[in-house]
């Protein structure tokens, strides 16, 4: 029998000249981007010849890393020539799975797109990168593998054949759970094969047929798509990710760019489209989709299906039936026209069909013995259809394996009935909740989107009243919710856990369901459940034309905001998740308030507001103004000798956690950059949740007696409520405390150099012993703290702000709190920034005041406003105050509150301020993702940096002695997870760095060392490099 890519390499040697593959961005930028069966073929084996010089002989298995795009099936290609069979990663999938996944199949080797390197994890492989989106680029050892004759003749479909032996496995997929726990299934070519052959010849596929691919690499329905593609000179169409999440765009990729004739989906992805766009555009009368095939999940009811069907259409559905661990498919059946129109609701009526080439196909009862009338579960089998699971060596042919599946026996038809686990008694009878879904999915209110608008206590009484005309009374359920569309698992599927989160959210709300009041406050409170959702800092600015998918969600997280609007309102509109997956923001509100104007009365009021748990704000405006030269010059404002504190808008640093040889091994090549300089992870910890808060270090000189070297220590707080105290030096974990919230703040150390302070989403602030951990003081505000802490060198007094609107001085050695101050309207956000010698404490709020206060009595000397929210915190120097503002300026004041300059960035500032060593300048970040350097006497621009993306937290400042480099170096994240460094003269790029993680974290530097923290749960200790040689990164586990 053939293997796979003798099946491809037997059509492109009839169709060279057609086009194989199409990827479209469905973005109205551009054209769509076309791969030739001549270029698919030449690539795919200059792709095995560099995979054969690198991997070693007999390898089985090879990891294929990659978003969806053009170069994607001449990965494949390549890899099973070698031959090998492909494993594919999500790379949306946790770490721990993909890690699992490489574990059981002894994976070594790894192609991956080059620009997904930041986000690789850590796995011991060699990797072999290729370029997204453009003609296929091979990198190994920093030289581009070449193409010649040889290489063409060399991988022949004859050469092949000589070799095929060695790999009989096509691909090796892990089951999504679906039919028990997740196993690993290895899949030969003559296990996959048949199912190519058998729908090839059912759907009567030609060279003209356009295939979309509709599953993700990790589904192996993906393997059919691409194989019933490019085993029939047919042209395979791909989109990224997040058009597939976007119904309207990707309808209009599909049916009016592409013409896209074969469409294999999940009931409920096909659903997703809408009732108007299946029948103005999927399954319109003039459609091109021949074929549509549905599967993954029981079938919709004939009278959805005809629904969805514009009168005149003449696509050719079809029921297709298997599960993974016999990949792919085991029965398909063709609707016929009769069945399409039939209009009986009372049971499943779509049969599974008949077994495919080389299927067996048998039902059997509890007791193991065969039904052939009644109901069973479906064993799946066949001579060749053997697929090896988890740690299987080998399996007799022949081998029947259990679905998991019920089904009802009629006159030589399977019916399906639902999964075993879906099998439940009420009232004493036995119920199939996957049958009663299927009856439901047959009345009017299904989940495809209406035009009209409901609430949710009419129609969930229609939909009740119509279920109690058509089921038995044991299967009536005794309440219905409603939900704009069904939740999506990454395959595609209902997601089965995201529908009870839903239900349990609505009854919680179910109290509170007042309405939406005036405009802006709608406005205020859409904006606030979307960074809830996605996760967003409570600052981050949600324009206009901000679109739901592109600032970071997906369909699930779209569906809990439109379950969040839809619960806060006591409405449904079903027309609401469509708009949030492909409108702006604009155009949710306008839906939402178009919703909102057909309610009854007793909705105006407004709700209450919805508590933020998750802001995250990148920042933790960690102004800690503590500068041991310059600003403290008296002796009295002193630390203890020897004891040396680093906060982000300090000059230095050190080390941090133990690494994992993740060193300049892992670096890509085009992240070197000229000045000799390159950055190397030097170490990681793990902190179990998103880092924002910046690293605080505590360098202790002669700690290990007069002659030994300084002792630093790395204090840093994380998301999931862990402190962690870190040797700089080797990264090791010295102690953890788990606090009683997130913590969001960076701590500052106390003038003694013997506690930690840290504020906490309890509302607490913690005094921590910096040796142990040990708690040894918590004082209470009023609510959230995720203000960093100043410290008073000379009362020795913490000053830190509370989302209670209050500033707050302590007495950390009384363990009393000297005086308090309310700031007016608007929470303290930012950190407080004191000059010790003029007396002067500045407090920035987010009502947008900024307040000058005297340290040691809470007393007002002067009040700046502005009507905007002040997320930068101030930084001082001997004349003036600079702080960043949400209105897009960098302000400057002087020590008595009068505008001294400004300068306009383009985009909000939410990044502090950092003050170069000698004063004259001063480096914040923007919105607008530059970096500027302002002179501290008139505001004029220095020089800018535009970062590759918007710039949240501080720069750090700090002297590049230490890098070998002359004058000031100037360290910056930006949100996509790059660490760059600048010369601080001119702003020319020294060095960078992308990290696998979004940079919130403000980075702090210590002689050679950088760390910040990273929105992937790390911590990272960077230290500067000279290595040029090696390349592929080879990477070692933890």
């Amino acid at each position: 029998m053939a293997t796979l890519q003798e099946m491809v390499l037997a059509a492109a040697s009839l169709h060279s000249s057609k086009v194989a593959v199409t990827f479209d961005r469905g973005t109205a930028e551009g054209s769509p981007v076309l791969l030739y069966y001549s270029e698919l073929v030449a690539l795919g084996n200059e792709l095995t010849l560099l995979l054969r010089k690198q991997c070693v002989q007999n390898t089985s298995a090879i990891a294929l890393y990659c978003q969806p795009d053009v170069n994607l099936p001449t990965c494949i290609l390549g890899i099973l020539q070698v031959p090998a069979a492909y494993v594919p990663l999500d790379p949306d999938s946790p770490g721990l799975l993909s890690a699992y996944v490489l574990e059981r199949c002894a994976v070594r080797y790894c192609v991956l797109q080059s620009d997904m390197l930041a986000v690789w994890p850590d796995h011991n492989l060699t990797l072999v990168l290729i370029q997204r989106s453009s003609p296929l680029a091979l990198a190994q050892d920093g030289v581009t593998a070449q193409q010649d004759e040889q290489s063409v003749q060399l991988f022949a479909p004859a050469a092949v054949a000589e070799s095929a032996h060695q790999g009989a496995l096509a691909y090796v997929l892990h089951t999504s759970g679906t039919t028990g726990l997740p196993k690993t299934v290895r899949v030969p070519h003559k296990c996959i094969v048949p199912n190519i052959q058998h729908l090839r010849s059912l759907f009567q596929m030609t060279p003209d047929d356009v295939v979309f691919l509709a599953s993700p690499l990790t589904f192996d329905p993906s393997v059919v798509e691409i194989f019933l593609a490019l085993s029939s000179g047919a042209r395979l169409l791909i989109v990224p990710t997040v058009i597939k999440k976007m119904p309207n765009r990707l309808a209009h990729v599909l049916f009016n760019k592409h013409n896209t004739t074969v469409l294999q989906v999940t009931p409920t992805l096909l659903g997703r489209f809408g009732r108007r766009v299946l029948q103005e555009q999927v399954l319109s009368a003039s459609s091109s989709l021949r074929v549509l095939a549905l599967g993954g999940e029981p079938c919709p009811s004939p009278g959805l299906l005809r629904s969805w069907r514009q009168q005149g259409n003449c696509t050719q559905i079809y029921n297709i039936y298997g599960i993974t661990e016999v990949s792919c498919w085991a029965c398909c059946y063709h609707f016929s026209e009769s069945l399409l129109h039939s209009t009986d609701l009372t049971e499943a009526s779509v049969p599974l069909g008949s077994p495919l080439m080389d299927t067996t196909v048998g039902v059997r009862d509890e007791e193991g013995r065969v039904v052939t009338q009644g109901e069973g579960q479906v064993f799946i089998g066949g001579m060749d259809r053997v697929c090896l699971l988890d740690d299987e060596v080998t399996v007799a042919p022949g081998t029947m394996r259990s679905t998991g599946d019920w089904v009802r026996v009629r006159d030589t038809q399977l019916y399906y009935l639902g999964r075993r686990d879906r099998l439940v008694k009420r009232h004493g009878q036995r119920l199939h909740l996957d049958t009663l879904q299927q009856v439901r999915s047959g009345l009017s209110l299904g989940n495809v989107a209406q035009e009209d608008i409901f609430t949710s206590a009419q129609a969930s009484k229609a939909v009740l009243h119509r279920l109690s005309q058509i089921l038995s009374r044991h299967s009536v359920p005794d309440a219905v919710v409603l939900v704009p569309s069904l939740p999506l698992s990454p395959h595609g599927k209902v997601s089965m856990e995201e529908l009870m989160n839903i239900y349990q959210r609505q009854r919680a709300g179910s109290e509170s369901n007042d309405a939406l009041g005036d405009m802006e406050t709608l406005r205020e409170r859409l904006q606030s459940m979307w960074r809830e959702i996605l996760g967003q800092p409570e600052d981050a600015a949600i324009q206009e034309d901000s679109n739901f998918l592109f600032s970071g969600g997906d369909s699930l997280q779209a569906l809990r905001y439109c379950d969040e609007i839809t619960t806060a309102l006591g409405v449904s509109s079903s027309g609401l998740l469509e708009v949030i997956l492909d409108r702006p923001f604009a155009d949710v509100l306008h839906h939402v308030a178009t919703v909102m104007r057909t309610l009854p009365s007793e909705h105006s009021r407004m709700a209450p507001p919805v508590p933020k748990k998750r802001p995250a704000d990148p920042l933790c405006s960690s102004q800690l103004k503590r500068q041991l030269t310059g600003t403290f010059s008296t002796a009295a404002a002193q630390r203890p000798q020897g004891l040396v504190v680093c906060s982000r808008t300090e000059h230095n640093l050190s080390q941090t956690v133990e690494i994992n040889e993740l060193s300049a091994k892992t670096v890509p090549a085009h992240l070197r950059e000229a000045g000799g300089l390159r950055l190397k992870v030097k170490w990681e910890s793990d902190t179990g949740r998103c880092v924002d808060a910046s690293p605080v270090l505590l360098v202790q000189k002669g700690a290990d007696g007069p002659s030994g070297s300084p002792r630093a220590t790395v204090f840093i707080g994380s998301h999931s409520n862990r402190m962690q105290a870190l040797d700089l030096t080797t990264g090791r974990l010295l102690w953890e405390r788990v606090l009683g919230d997130r913590i969001e703040s960076s701590s500052a150390i106390t003038r003694c150099g013997r506690l930690v302070v840290v504020g906490c989403y309890d509302g607490m602030v913690y005094f921590l012993c910096v040796d142990s951990g040990e708690t040894q003081w918590v004082f209470e505000t009023g609510d959230t703290v995720k203000s960093c802490p100043s410290v008073d060198l000379l009362t020795g007094l913490v000053m830190v702000g509370s989302h209670d609107g209050h500033i707050y001085a302590l007495d950390p050695q009384a363990r009393q709190c000297v005086w308090k101050h309310s700031c007016g309207s608007g929470a303290l956000f930012s950190s407080p920034c004191l000059h010790t010698l003029r007396r002067h404490l500045y407090v920035a709020t987010l009502g947008g005041n900024i307040l000058c206060l005297n340290p040691d009595t809470g007393t007002v000397l002067w009040t700046y406003s502005r009507k905007t929210p002040f997320f930068s915190s101030p930084s001082c120097s001997s004349g003036h105050i600079v702080i960043g503002s949400v209105d897009g300026n960098i302000c400057c004041l002087s020590h008595t509150g009068e505008m001294r300059w400004q300068y306009e960035t383009k985009g909000p500032v939410f990044s502090s301020p950092c003050t170069t060593p000698d004063r004259r300048r001063v480096v914040c970040g923007s919105h607008d993702g530059c970096v500027y350097c302002l002179d501290c006497s008139d505001g004029s621009l220095a020089w800018s940096y535009q970062s590759p993306s918007r710039v949240y937290s501080s720069p750090c400042v700090f002297e590049g002695s230490s890098w070998g480099m002359e004058g000031t170096l100037v360290a910056l994240a930006s949100t996509d997870g790059t660490l760059c460094v600048l010369d601080g003269q001119d702003g020319t790029l020294r060095a960078s760095l992308s990290l696998p993680g979004e940079l919130f974290s403000s980075p702090v530097a210590w002689e050679r060392s950088l760390v910040v923290g990273c929105r992937n749960d790390f911590v990272y200790c960077v230290e500067p490099t000279e290595e040029r040689e090696q390349l592929i990164p080879q990477m070692t586990c933890v």
